[in-house]
Protein backbone atom coordinates (compact mmCIF):
# COMPACT_ATOMS: atom_id res chain seq x y z
CA UNK A 1 0.00 0.00 0.00
CA UNK A 2 1.43 3.36 -1.02
CA UNK A 3 0.59 6.28 1.30
CA UNK A 4 1.50 9.85 0.46
CA UNK A 5 1.62 12.35 3.32
CA UNK A 6 1.82 16.12 3.00
CA UNK A 7 1.36 18.88 5.52
CA UNK A 8 1.03 22.63 5.97
CA UNK A 9 -0.82 23.63 2.82
CA UNK A 10 -2.36 26.66 4.62
CA UNK A 11 -5.02 27.04 1.93
CA UNK A 12 -6.66 30.44 2.17
CA UNK A 13 -3.65 32.21 3.66
CA UNK A 14 -4.12 35.98 3.63
CA UNK A 15 -0.45 36.37 2.71
CA UNK A 16 -1.04 34.42 -0.53
CA UNK A 17 1.84 32.06 0.21
CA UNK A 18 -0.37 28.96 -0.24
CA UNK A 19 1.07 27.53 -3.45
CA UNK A 20 -1.66 24.93 -3.96
CA UNK A 21 -4.16 27.70 -4.55
CA UNK A 22 -2.60 27.94 -8.05
CA UNK A 23 -3.26 25.51 -10.90
CA UNK A 24 0.28 24.84 -12.13
CA UNK A 25 1.45 23.83 -8.63
CA UNK A 26 -1.62 21.65 -8.06
CA UNK A 27 -0.91 19.82 -11.31
CA UNK A 28 2.48 18.71 -10.04
CA UNK A 29 1.04 17.35 -6.81
CA UNK A 30 -1.87 15.63 -8.53
CA UNK A 31 0.58 13.76 -10.76
CA UNK A 32 2.21 12.28 -7.66
CA UNK A 33 -1.14 11.59 -5.99
CA UNK A 34 -2.46 9.56 -8.91
CA UNK A 35 -0.27 6.59 -7.97
CA UNK A 36 -1.16 6.56 -4.27
CA UNK A 37 -3.57 4.20 -2.50
CA UNK A 38 -4.06 6.73 0.28
CA UNK A 39 -3.31 10.42 0.81
CA UNK A 40 -2.93 11.93 4.28
CA UNK A 41 -3.24 15.69 4.78
CA UNK A 42 -1.21 15.91 7.94
CA UNK A 43 -2.53 19.12 9.48
CA UNK A 44 -2.88 22.80 8.62
CA UNK A 45 -4.45 22.00 5.27
CA UNK A 46 -6.60 25.11 5.80
CA UNK A 47 -5.56 28.48 7.18
CA UNK A 48 -8.32 29.29 9.67
CA UNK A 49 -6.41 31.89 11.69
CA UNK A 50 -6.17 34.61 9.06
CA UNK A 51 -9.88 35.27 8.64
CA UNK A 52 -13.37 33.78 8.44
CA UNK A 53 -13.63 30.10 7.42
CA UNK A 54 -15.41 31.09 4.21
CA UNK A 55 -12.16 32.63 2.95
CA UNK A 56 -10.23 29.40 3.44
CA UNK A 57 -13.06 27.27 2.09
CA UNK A 58 -13.25 29.33 -1.10
CA UNK A 59 -9.69 28.21 -1.85
CA UNK A 60 -9.82 24.73 -0.31
CA UNK A 61 -13.00 23.39 -1.94
CA UNK A 62 -11.67 23.49 -5.55
CA UNK A 63 -8.45 21.84 -4.38
CA UNK A 64 -10.32 19.07 -2.54
CA UNK A 65 -12.46 18.48 -5.63
CA UNK A 66 -9.39 18.05 -7.86
CA UNK A 67 -7.67 15.90 -5.26
CA UNK A 68 -10.72 13.64 -4.96
CA UNK A 69 -10.84 13.11 -8.71
CA UNK A 70 -7.13 12.32 -8.81
CA UNK A 71 -7.53 9.74 -6.06
CA UNK A 72 -10.28 8.02 -8.05
CA UNK A 73 -12.03 6.45 -5.07
CA UNK A 74 -8.97 5.92 -2.87
CA UNK A 75 -8.84 7.07 0.75
CA UNK A 76 -8.22 10.65 1.87
CA UNK A 77 -7.32 11.06 5.55
CA UNK A 78 -7.47 14.54 7.08
CA UNK A 79 -5.56 15.18 10.30
CA UNK A 80 -6.22 18.51 12.02
CA UNK A 81 -3.34 20.74 13.03
CA UNK A 82 -3.15 23.89 15.11
CA UNK A 83 -4.21 26.24 12.27
CA UNK A 84 -7.23 24.11 11.30
CA UNK A 85 -8.09 22.55 14.65
CA UNK A 86 -11.70 23.57 14.02
CA UNK A 87 -11.96 20.62 11.61
CA UNK A 88 -12.02 18.25 14.60
CA UNK A 89 -13.04 20.57 17.48
CA UNK A 90 -16.81 19.74 17.40
CA UNK A 91 -16.07 16.03 17.80
CA UNK A 92 -13.68 16.75 20.67
CA UNK A 93 -16.32 18.94 22.31
CA UNK A 94 -18.89 16.13 22.14
CA UNK A 95 -16.38 13.80 23.81
CA UNK A 96 -16.20 16.18 26.74
CA UNK A 97 -19.96 15.83 27.22
CA UNK A 98 -19.75 12.06 27.73
CA UNK A 99 -20.16 10.91 31.37
CA UNK A 100 -16.96 8.86 31.28
CA UNK A 101 -15.06 9.49 28.03
CA UNK A 102 -12.34 7.01 27.24
CA UNK A 103 -8.76 8.19 26.95
CA UNK A 104 -8.19 9.95 23.65
CA UNK A 105 -5.24 7.83 22.57
CA UNK A 106 -2.94 8.14 19.57
CA UNK A 107 -5.37 7.17 16.82
CA UNK A 108 -9.04 8.01 16.44
CA UNK A 109 -10.78 7.61 13.08
CA UNK A 110 -13.87 9.79 12.78
CA UNK A 111 -16.28 10.16 9.87
CA UNK A 112 -16.16 13.56 8.20
CA UNK A 113 -19.75 14.32 9.21
CA UNK A 114 -19.02 13.49 12.87
CA UNK A 115 -15.78 15.47 12.90
CA UNK A 116 -17.29 18.83 11.92
CA UNK A 117 -19.68 20.44 9.40
CA UNK A 118 -16.67 22.07 7.75
CA UNK A 119 -14.91 18.76 7.16
CA UNK A 120 -18.17 17.23 5.93
CA UNK A 121 -18.33 20.03 3.35
CA UNK A 122 -14.77 19.30 2.24
CA UNK A 123 -15.41 15.56 2.12
CA UNK A 124 -18.40 16.10 -0.13
CA UNK A 125 -16.23 18.13 -2.49
CA UNK A 126 -13.58 15.37 -2.48
CA UNK A 127 -15.93 12.64 -3.72
CA UNK A 128 -15.37 10.06 -5.15
CA UNK A 129 -12.43 9.87 -2.70
CA UNK A 130 -13.42 8.39 0.65
CA UNK A 131 -12.60 11.15 3.14
CA UNK A 132 -12.21 10.45 6.84
CA UNK A 133 -10.68 12.30 9.80
CA UNK A 134 -7.96 10.96 12.08
CA UNK A 135 -6.85 12.64 15.29
CA UNK A 136 -4.34 13.38 16.68
CA UNK A 137 -2.73 11.07 14.14
CA UNK A 138 -2.71 7.59 12.68
CA UNK A 139 -0.58 4.50 12.36
CA UNK A 140 0.32 4.51 8.67
CA UNK A 141 2.09 1.22 9.19
CA UNK A 142 2.85 -0.86 12.24
CA UNK A 143 6.10 1.04 12.74
CA UNK A 144 5.15 4.42 11.23
CA UNK A 145 3.06 6.93 13.17
CA UNK A 146 2.01 10.27 11.65
CA UNK A 147 0.70 13.41 13.37
CA UNK A 148 0.79 17.13 12.63
CA UNK A 149 3.36 17.83 15.33
CA UNK A 150 1.72 20.77 17.11
CA UNK A 151 2.25 19.16 20.51
CA UNK A 152 5.95 19.99 20.18
CA UNK A 153 5.11 23.62 21.03
CA UNK A 154 4.76 22.49 24.64
CA UNK A 155 8.48 21.67 24.76
CA UNK A 156 9.91 24.22 22.32
CA UNK A 157 12.72 26.45 23.60
CA UNK A 158 12.18 29.14 20.95
CA UNK A 159 10.00 32.01 22.25
CA UNK A 160 7.38 31.94 19.50
CA UNK A 161 3.89 33.30 20.11
CA UNK A 162 2.53 29.74 20.09
CA UNK A 163 5.11 28.59 22.61
CA UNK A 164 4.45 31.54 24.92
CA UNK A 165 0.70 30.97 24.74
CA UNK A 166 1.10 27.30 25.60
CA UNK A 167 3.50 28.13 28.43
CA UNK A 168 1.03 30.59 29.92
CA UNK A 169 -1.80 28.06 29.66
CA UNK A 170 0.35 25.43 31.40
CA UNK A 171 0.94 27.88 34.24
CA UNK A 172 -2.74 28.81 34.53
CA UNK A 173 -3.83 25.16 34.61
CA UNK A 174 -0.91 24.04 36.79
CA UNK A 175 -0.03 21.38 34.23
CA UNK A 176 3.72 21.53 33.54
CA UNK A 177 4.80 19.82 30.29
CA UNK A 178 7.32 17.81 32.31
CA UNK A 179 4.35 15.88 33.73
CA UNK A 180 2.68 15.03 30.39
CA UNK A 181 2.19 11.35 29.65
CA UNK A 182 -0.84 11.19 27.32
CA UNK A 183 -2.62 12.83 24.40
CA UNK A 184 -5.21 14.20 26.81
CA UNK A 185 -2.47 16.09 28.68
CA UNK A 186 -1.43 17.87 25.49
CA UNK A 187 -5.01 18.60 24.43
CA UNK A 188 -5.85 20.12 27.81
CA UNK A 189 -3.40 23.00 27.29
CA UNK A 190 -3.50 23.41 23.50
CA UNK A 191 -7.15 23.00 22.50
CA UNK A 192 -8.38 26.09 24.45
CA UNK A 193 -5.78 28.24 22.68
CA UNK A 194 -6.79 26.97 19.26
CA UNK A 195 -10.47 27.59 20.01
CA UNK A 196 -9.75 31.18 21.06
CA UNK A 197 -7.60 31.89 17.98
CA UNK A 198 -10.31 30.44 15.76
CA UNK A 199 -13.05 32.48 17.40
CA UNK A 200 -11.06 35.71 16.90
CA UNK A 201 -10.80 34.99 13.16
CA UNK A 202 -14.43 33.92 12.82
CA UNK A 203 -15.80 37.18 11.46
CA UNK A 204 -12.87 39.32 10.31
CA UNK A 205 -9.25 39.23 9.15
CA UNK A 206 -6.76 39.03 12.01
CA UNK A 207 -3.78 41.30 12.65
CA UNK A 208 -0.13 40.43 12.01
CA UNK A 209 0.41 39.64 15.70
CA UNK A 210 -2.21 36.88 15.68
CA UNK A 211 -1.61 35.49 12.19
CA UNK A 212 2.11 35.02 12.71
CA UNK A 213 3.46 37.69 10.35
CA UNK A 214 4.76 39.83 13.22
CA UNK A 215 6.60 36.83 14.69
CA UNK A 216 8.41 36.18 11.41
CA UNK A 217 9.23 39.88 11.03
CA UNK A 218 10.70 39.99 14.53
CA UNK A 219 12.71 36.83 13.89
CA UNK A 220 14.09 38.30 10.68
CA UNK A 221 15.07 41.52 12.45
CA UNK A 222 16.89 39.61 15.17
CA UNK A 223 18.61 37.34 12.70
CA UNK A 224 19.78 40.25 10.51
CA UNK A 225 21.16 42.04 13.53
CA UNK A 226 23.24 39.00 14.50
CA UNK A 227 24.64 38.69 10.97
CA UNK A 228 25.13 42.44 10.44
CA UNK A 229 23.96 44.34 7.34
CA UNK A 230 24.00 42.54 4.04
CA UNK A 231 26.59 43.48 1.43
CA UNK A 232 23.85 45.00 -0.72
CA UNK A 233 22.53 47.19 2.07
CA UNK A 234 26.04 48.12 3.23
CA UNK A 235 26.92 49.16 -0.29
CA UNK A 236 23.78 51.21 -0.60
CA UNK A 237 24.37 52.88 2.73
CA UNK A 238 27.94 53.66 1.78
CA UNK A 239 26.91 55.19 -1.52
CA UNK A 240 24.29 57.45 -0.06
CA UNK A 241 25.30 60.29 2.26
CA UNK A 242 23.94 59.97 5.79
CA UNK A 243 21.92 63.16 5.39
CA UNK A 244 19.86 61.52 2.62
CA UNK A 245 18.73 58.56 4.72
CA UNK A 246 15.02 58.66 5.25
CA UNK A 247 13.45 59.05 8.64
CA UNK A 248 11.63 55.77 7.98
CA UNK A 249 14.93 53.89 7.57
CA UNK A 250 16.32 55.48 10.69
CA UNK A 251 13.19 54.58 12.61
CA UNK A 252 13.34 50.96 11.51
CA UNK A 253 16.99 50.73 12.49
CA UNK A 254 16.23 52.20 15.91
CA UNK A 255 13.37 49.77 16.51
CA UNK A 256 15.57 46.86 15.43
CA UNK A 257 18.33 47.87 17.86
CA UNK A 258 15.78 48.18 20.65
CA UNK A 259 14.40 44.73 19.84
CA UNK A 260 17.87 43.19 19.84
CA UNK A 261 18.72 44.77 23.21
CA UNK A 262 15.41 43.81 24.84
CA UNK A 263 15.14 40.26 23.48
CA UNK A 264 17.47 38.41 25.91
CA UNK A 265 16.08 40.41 28.83
CA UNK A 266 12.53 39.46 27.85
CA UNK A 267 13.47 35.78 27.53
CA UNK A 268 15.10 35.85 30.97
CA UNK A 269 11.97 37.44 32.44
CA UNK A 270 9.74 34.80 30.88
CA UNK A 271 11.91 32.05 32.33
CA UNK A 272 11.69 33.62 35.78
CA UNK A 273 7.91 33.75 35.38
CA UNK A 274 7.81 30.01 34.76
CA UNK A 275 6.82 30.23 31.08
CA UNK A 276 10.04 28.56 29.86
CA UNK A 277 12.49 27.05 29.62
CA UNK A 278 13.29 29.34 26.69
CA UNK A 279 16.51 30.31 24.94
CA UNK A 280 17.51 33.61 23.38
CA UNK A 281 19.25 31.81 20.50
CA UNK A 282 17.37 32.30 17.21
CA UNK A 283 19.82 30.97 14.61
CA UNK A 284 18.63 28.75 11.77
CA UNK A 285 20.44 25.77 13.30
CA UNK A 286 18.77 26.35 16.66
CA UNK A 287 15.42 26.67 14.90
CA UNK A 288 15.96 23.17 13.52
CA UNK A 289 17.35 21.61 16.66
CA UNK A 290 14.75 23.13 18.96
CA UNK A 291 11.95 21.63 16.88
CA UNK A 292 13.63 18.23 16.76
CA UNK A 293 14.31 18.18 20.49
CA UNK A 294 10.71 19.13 21.20
CA UNK A 295 9.24 16.51 18.84
CA UNK A 296 11.54 13.87 20.27
CA UNK A 297 10.26 14.80 23.72
CA UNK A 298 6.66 14.33 22.55
CA UNK A 299 7.49 10.94 21.04
CA UNK A 300 9.12 9.82 24.25
CA UNK A 301 6.19 10.91 26.43
CA UNK A 302 3.66 9.24 24.12
CA UNK A 303 5.68 6.00 23.98
CA UNK A 304 6.53 6.26 20.30
CA UNK A 305 10.20 5.43 20.75
CA UNK A 306 11.53 2.95 18.22
CA UNK A 307 9.00 3.95 15.55
CA UNK A 308 9.22 6.26 12.60
CA UNK A 309 7.41 9.48 13.51
CA UNK A 310 6.24 11.54 10.52
CA UNK A 311 5.21 15.11 11.31
CA UNK A 312 4.94 18.60 9.82
CA UNK A 313 4.28 21.85 11.67
CA UNK A 314 7.82 23.31 11.50
CA UNK A 315 7.79 23.57 7.66
CA UNK A 316 11.33 22.18 7.63
CA UNK A 317 11.62 18.98 5.54
CA UNK A 318 14.02 16.30 6.66
CA UNK A 319 16.13 14.45 7.06
CA UNK A 320 17.64 15.61 3.76
CA UNK A 321 21.08 15.01 2.32
CA UNK A 322 23.52 16.63 4.68
CA UNK A 323 21.33 16.23 7.77
CA UNK A 324 23.29 14.13 10.24
CA UNK A 325 21.47 11.17 11.79
CA UNK A 326 21.84 12.29 15.44
CA UNK A 327 19.70 15.33 14.66
CA UNK A 328 16.79 13.18 13.53
CA UNK A 329 17.03 10.00 15.62
CA UNK A 330 17.48 8.95 19.24
CA UNK A 331 17.21 12.47 20.64
CA UNK A 332 14.72 11.50 23.33
CA UNK A 333 16.68 8.43 24.38
CA UNK A 334 20.07 10.11 24.22
CA UNK A 335 19.02 12.89 26.58
CA UNK A 336 17.92 10.64 29.44
CA UNK A 337 19.50 7.29 28.68
CA UNK A 338 16.13 5.64 28.08
CA UNK A 339 17.22 3.92 24.87
CA UNK A 340 16.26 4.31 21.25
CA UNK A 341 14.13 7.34 20.41
CA UNK A 342 11.77 7.81 17.49
CA UNK A 343 13.21 8.26 14.01
CA UNK A 344 11.85 11.63 12.96
CA UNK A 345 10.71 12.48 9.43
CA UNK A 346 9.29 15.88 8.50
CA UNK A 347 6.95 16.41 5.55
CA UNK A 348 7.99 20.01 4.89
CA UNK A 349 5.36 22.44 3.60
CA UNK A 350 3.55 23.86 0.57
CA UNK A 351 3.95 27.56 1.34
CA UNK A 352 6.46 29.99 -0.13
CA UNK A 353 8.04 31.70 2.89
CA UNK A 354 10.76 33.89 1.41
CA UNK A 355 12.34 34.60 4.81
CA UNK A 356 13.57 30.99 4.99
CA UNK A 357 14.55 30.46 1.34
CA UNK A 358 17.55 31.10 -0.88
CA UNK A 359 17.70 31.81 -4.61
CA UNK A 360 18.64 28.24 -5.54
CA UNK A 361 15.70 25.76 -5.76
CA UNK A 362 15.90 23.13 -3.07
CA UNK A 363 18.96 24.56 -1.37
CA UNK A 364 16.96 25.49 1.69
CA UNK A 365 15.25 22.67 3.64
CA UNK A 366 12.23 24.99 3.80
CA UNK A 367 11.82 24.86 0.03
CA UNK A 368 8.14 24.04 -0.54
CA UNK A 369 6.58 21.10 -2.34
CA UNK A 370 7.72 18.17 -0.18
CA UNK A 371 5.82 15.03 0.74
CA UNK A 372 6.62 11.74 2.44
CA UNK A 373 5.85 8.36 0.84
CA UNK A 374 5.34 5.24 2.95
CA UNK A 375 5.29 1.84 1.28
CA UNK A 376 4.62 -1.59 2.79
CA UNK A 377 8.27 -1.84 3.84
CA UNK A 378 11.34 0.33 4.07
CA UNK A 379 11.84 3.73 5.66
CA UNK A 380 9.54 6.65 4.78
CA UNK A 381 10.91 8.43 1.71
CA UNK A 382 10.97 12.19 1.15
CA UNK A 383 9.97 13.40 -2.30
CA UNK A 384 10.59 17.03 -3.33
CA UNK A 385 8.15 17.82 -6.12
CA UNK A 386 8.91 21.46 -6.87
CA UNK A 387 12.66 21.40 -7.47
CA UNK A 388 12.01 22.26 -11.12
CA UNK A 389 10.42 25.60 -10.19
CA UNK A 390 12.45 28.77 -9.83
CA UNK A 391 12.02 31.31 -7.04
CA UNK A 392 10.65 33.72 -9.63
CA UNK A 393 7.93 31.25 -10.61
CA UNK A 394 6.92 30.61 -7.03
CA UNK A 395 7.14 34.24 -6.00
CA UNK A 396 4.83 35.06 -8.90
CA UNK A 397 2.39 32.52 -7.51
CA UNK A 398 2.63 33.96 -4.01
Amino acid sequence: MRTLLLSDLHLGSASRTDLLSRAHVRERLLEAVSGADRVVLLGDALELRHGPPRDALAVALPFFAELGRALAGAELVVVAGNHDHALIAPWLARRSEEPEPRELGLENFVSASDASPMLAHLAHAAAPARAVAAYPGLWVREDVYATHGHYLDCHLTLPTLERLSVGLMCRLLARPPASFASVDDYEAVTAPLYAWRQSVAQNARTTSILNGVATVDAWNALRRSRRGPSRASASANGAAPARRRSFADAGRALRRRALVAAFPLAVAALNRAGIGPLRAEISVSELRRSGLRAMAEVSHRLSLDGSYLVFGHTHRAGPLAGDSDPQWADLAGVDDGAGEGARLVNTGCWTYDSAFLTSRPGESPYWPGTCVVVEDSGPPAIERLLLDRTPEQLRAVA
